[in-house]
């Protein structure tokens, strides 16, 4: 799948999770939504040329910042671990 086909699918998964998700996983979901359009914002201004595992790359590192800095509880963490995992399967 190419980057941008699988910028959009993601952009539809994120989307989707307004309509059938629970109130944590609609969290979850635009916590992990702002780290991913955060990625693919940053490529674009820089105008990089990136593949979908560089950008995956960026978004594990973003996250795993945060995750030291203590922005999630666990169960969040959890959540967000589990909905990035659905992301990146429709690569």
């Amino acid at each position: 799948m190419s980057l941008v086909n699988y910028i959009d699918a993601a952009q539809h998964y994120f989307d989707d999770l307004v309509t059938k998700a629970t109130d944590d996983e609609l969290f979850a979901g635009g916590y992990l939504r702002g780290h991913f359009d955060l990625a693919v914002g940053y490529a674009q201004v820089e105008k990089l040329t990136i593949s979908t595992d560089e950008l995956n790359e960026t978004v594990e590192q973003s996250l795993v910042k945060a995750y030291h800095n203590g922005e999630l509880n666990e169960d969040d963490k959890t959540l967000v671990a589990r909905l990035w995992e659905e992301v990146k399967a429709l690569a």
